[in-house]
């Protein structure tokens, strides 16, 4: 017996995939380009029906707009009292359109709707570059086509813009990869700095949220890298480096700023950036316990998202919201890595589902078991990994359909696709759409039973099966995605289909408040630094969006922050910086875990000291008397 008879047989070889445009297929330029303008146009039209979405956030950019230090600090008043709960990364963009263009709903919404394009392009190209153009196009219609995408890329929320800094690196992990076996560590390293900084300035966007990618980014480069693990430890460091610096910049900045003028850093107890990133936006969000809201006022809180635990993404808080495609996901995952299990360390397929599934699997478990404050829309973080893993398993599975087990995986993609598809919509969404929902039941149940039987003499039929299945399955989530971007979405807690537009309540309440043209009047006719003071960030927000003047946020989002303090407040009523003091504003400090001291004392000595009256039904203290 010779030695190669004595080898275990192996799966049959990939072909090579194309990695640039001249080798791509005639159809695959024309395909991707049409699925950019699809996507810009679902994204894009109609942006303004949502007016200033979430106007904790608008407020803040038009302020920005209004003052550099303001914009710089993701203050939420021009006046520079208090800033918004997270870092002002994204504020940033959306500033600069509103300053370019004029401050308005669509240059608020416009940059937001072009990181959504962003985001299906770099998909695309990253999963384009392993496993080949159909991939990367199966790949970027499966994020376009989830509602929560379709959310939150036409929202001013931070999430669009973590989500694109997110993919970006994930791109460049790719090409780092591709770099080591083609042009040399240098440019291999040159990628991998590039995604250490993307994650860093995802930090400075929604702070711990960016780096729940990092263990996938981490796990891929050391098993597909095609150079020696010294190096691939070395890059890796240089990654993290990059990273450290690309935050680090502004936590800096922040610390070493004078505290007296700069506006107090929203969210933490002691004004520290850093301590809002391990505390409120950390720790906090993820063990729960008491504090400024994000630990869920002292336990689990499933005010918002549910009960923690395995089916948190599977209930009824976040379903509808990003799971359609999750069954095809997974059995994707366990499929191509049944099939590739004998392929080499640097199997560019295997590399690919590697680094998605790790994505999709570290990010799921995260939000299914935190304790702390979680809404369904931070689901969009998961929209990309779920895309990758669907257009991946899906051309690899039909290349290798000559297989039963991957013409199985393939059906059972389409069959539990539909399945839960179905499930989703008559429970989620009862009443709307029935006849669609059978619809999609049947044919991809039907679909996915002739793929599954279908043999060599039946190609044809197979092929039929698997474009009518795959047609079938995603019919549900096209359709409350169309139900998403066909409605105005308001509020602090917005979610996607056909069921609600917005959904309220919670720690300051869904909306700003609203001021009547009476209360506008009153405050433009001030000079002073701040027209005037209320309680929580919600109600500032909704006078400074309605007048062009700074009106200050005693306690920050909810006011519940200690800032300004009742000295504080006094000295700058001494020094005529407030004009006057709103009464109406959300005093109940972010949570059951108790108000905040300082907005209680300062509405206390405000009603003790000043004489009220009533003002467009608003209860007004004039504290220049």
């Amino acid at each position: 017996m010779t030695a190669t008879t004595l080898q275990r047989p192996t799966a049959a070889p990939v072909a090579p995939v194309p990695t640039t445009h001249a080798e791509s297929p005639r159809w695959a330029r024309p395909l991707f380009w049409l699925l950019i303008a699809a996507t810009a146009a679902l994204y894009v039209v109609g942006l303004s029906q949502s007016g200033t979405a979430n106007d904790f956030y608008a407020a803040a950019v038009k302020s920005g707009t209004e003052s550099w230090k303001a914009w710089l600090f993701g203050s939420l008043d021009s006046g520079n009292a208090i800033t918004v709960d997270k870092p002002p990364a994204s504020l940033w963009a959306m500033v600069l359109s509103a300053r370019i263009l004029g401050f308005s709903s669509f240059s608020l919404l416009l940059p937001q709707a072009l990181m959504g394009v962003g985001t299906v392009a770099l998909v695309h190209g990253a999963v384009k570059r392993w496993s080949g153009p159909a991939a990367g196009l199966l790949a970027g219609l499966a994020v376009a086509l989830t509602p929560v995408a379709a959310l939150m890329f036409r929202f001013d929320n931070p999430d669009a813009m973590l989500v694109l800094l997110m993919t970006a690196a994930a791109y460049c992990v790719v090409r780092a990869i591709d770099s080591t076996s083609s042009q040399g560590r240098s440019r291999a390293l040159r990628w991998m700095l590039l995604a250490g900084t993307a994650i860093g300035f995802a930090f400075l966007t929604k702070m711990a949220q960016g780096l729940l990618v990092l263990p996938a980014f981490g796990l891929v480069h050391l098993l597909a890298a095609s150079t020696s693990v010294r190096t691939r430890i070395g890059h890796l460091l240089a990654a993290a480096a990059a990273m450290v610096v690309s935050a680090g910049w502004f936590i800096a900045l922040v610390a070493l700023w004078p505290a007296a003028s700069r506006p107090f850093i929203g969210g933490s107890t002691n004004n520290s950036l850093w301590e809002l990133a391990v505390g409120y936006n950390g720790l906090g969000r993820i063990l729960g316990g008491s504090g400024n809201g994000g630990g869920g006022g002292g336990g689990q809180n499933t005010m918002f998202g549910g009960s923690s635990g395995i089916t948190r993404m599977f209930g009824t808080a976040f379903g509808a919201q990003v799971s359609w495609l999750v069954p095809a996901a997974l059995v994707a995952l366990v499929a191509v890595l049944l099939l590739t299990r004998r392929a080499g360390r640097t199997d560019r397929t295997r590399a690919g589902i590697v680094l998605w599934g790790s994505w999709l699997l570290v990010t799921v478990a995260v939000f299914s078991f935190m304790s702390g404050t979680i809404h369904p829309y931070y689901a969009v973080a998961l929209v990309p990994a779920i895309g990758a893993l669907v257009g991946i398993g899906g051309s690899y599975l039909w290349t290798h359909r000559d297989d039963h087990v991957a013409r199985s995986a393939l059906a059972l993609m389409i069959f539990a696709t539909s399945v839960w598809g179905f499930s989703l919509m008559t429970r989620d969404a009862p009443g709307w759409m029935t006849w669609l929902a059978w619809a999609m039941l049947a044919g991809g149940w039907a679909s996915a039973l002739v793929l599954a039987f279908s043999t060599e003499r039946l190609r044809k039929v197979a092929v039929v099966a698997v474009v009518v299945g795959s047609l079938f399955s995603v019919v549900g989530t096209t359709a409350f995605t169309a139900a998403t971007v066909t409605s105005g979405h308001t509020g602090s807690t917005p979610t996607a289909g056909p069921t609600t537009s917005s959904s309220q309540g919670g720690p300051g309440g869904g909306g700003a408040g609203t001021s009547s043209s009476a209360v506008t009047d009153l405050l433009e006719s001030t000079t002073s630094r701040w027209a005037a003071a209320t309680v929580g960030s919600q109600s500032a927000a909704g006078y400074i969006l309605s007048s062009d003047v700074a009106v200050m946020a005693i306690g920050g989002f909810s006011g519940s922050d200690d800032s300004p303090t009742l000295a504080q407040f006094q000295q700058y009523v001494a020094d005529g910086d407030v004009t006057y003091f709103l009464s109406g504003g959300d005093a109940r400090g972010g949570g059951p875990g108790g108000g905040s001291s300082s907005g209680s004392e300062i509405t206390a000595w405000v009603e003790a000291t000043f004489d009220s009256t009533t003002v467009g039904g608003t209860t007004v203290y004039d504290l220049s008397s």
